[in-house]
């Protein structure tokens, strides 16, 4: 199957917005990832994605940008039958689950890439394709010398603004203060994007690290942009 091998995900990049944890499979994991990785799953390519061949139709298509276990972007994906949605994640047991939920439920709007989100954007999404980019919770390096691993930053902005379609939305989550100021410092920098009210908690299915932050007492921060 096309998962790629640990360790390969990023070799022309030297600062990693992640670490590949070496998460368990379950066996369920293992059996999704077998069985319907061909069917759902879309290898990583520095070639340009042609959506509609993709999906097989010419609907809009959402972005989430690391899925977690794929709880948000599964229901979405059942409750917008009329909208694409392609998820990138690199942990393994987390593609696993959403695979085998997507198969389930017969999600024929669903794809996803086990790679980096930023050679994706870079090499795999055509400039101005995407209407949507969610990036909910992405995680928030607390401590000071690894703030440069953050994946808001001002370069991966523009690749994010670059591949929607104009009125495109890109849409973002953190529980974590100094995070959410940052992403406002770099999105308001962005000369492509016009910040819109927030998104709000309420519009979606809240994720486990959601739920998570919420229940240590963590204030949720919405943000909501317009590709101008």
């Amino acid at each position: 199957m096309g998962l790629p091998r640990r360790g390969t995900e990023m070799r022309h990049r030297t600062v990693r917005s992640f670490v590949t944890r070496a998460g368990r499979l379950t066996g369920a994991q293992q059996k999704a990832i077998a069985e319907h990785w061909q069917r759902f799953g879309v290898d990583f390519s520095a070639a340009r994605l042609e959506l509609a061949a993709l999906f097989g139709n010419h609907a809009p298509c959402t972005l989430e940008i690391g899925f977690g276990n794929g709880e948000h972007l599964a229901s979405r994906a059942q409750a917008e039958a009329g909208r694409n949605f392609l998820g990138v994640e690199v942990h393994r047991p987390g593609i696993g689950r959403l695979l085998r939920v997507v198969a389930e439920a017969g999600l024929n709007n669903v794809r996803l890439i086990a790679h980096d989100a930023v050679e994706v954007l870079r090499d795999q999404i055509a400039p101005g394709t995407l209407d949507e980019v969610e990036i909910l919770f992405p995680d928030p390096w607390p401590k000071k010398r690894h703030h440069k691993r953050r994946l808001i930053q001002p370069d991966f902005t523009e690749l994010v603004a670059a591949g929607l379609t104009k009125g495109g939305r890109l849409v973002l989550a953190t529980d974590w203060e100094p995070y959410a100021e940052q992403m406002r410092l770099v999105l308001g920098g962005c000369p492509l994007l016009e910040c819109m009210d927030s998104a709000g908690s309420a519009s979606r299915t809240p994720t486990r690290f959601e739920r998570r932050g919420t229940n240590l007492g963590l204030k949720v921060h919405d943000f909501a942009y317009r590709r101008w």
